[in-house]
């Protein structure tokens, strides 16, 4: 079982192997608005900061079945 931790106040989200703080950090992101929950998984929104306008582009599609979703202020 996989852990999303996404923290509202620092605008990042990571996902862990296993059980969050105490398992391998798998990916890291950064400057993430929001985590949206589809059909089926979490989309993880990211800033992209390459153009003049402010767009959010998704960064990653992570499965509901095997991943646990925790959200930190």
């Amino acid at each position: 079982m996989q852990t999303l931790v996404f923290n509202t106040s620092t605008k990042s989200a990571k996902l862990y192997d296993g059980k969050a703080e105490d398992s391998e950090v798998l990916y890291t992101y950064s400057d993430v608005p929001t985590v949206k929950i589809e059909d089926g998984y979490y989309q993880v929104m990211q800033i992209d900061k390459t153009s003049a306008e402010e767009t959010r582009v998704p960064v990653a599609r992570i499965p509901i079945a095997n991943t646990n979703m925790l959200i930190k202020k």
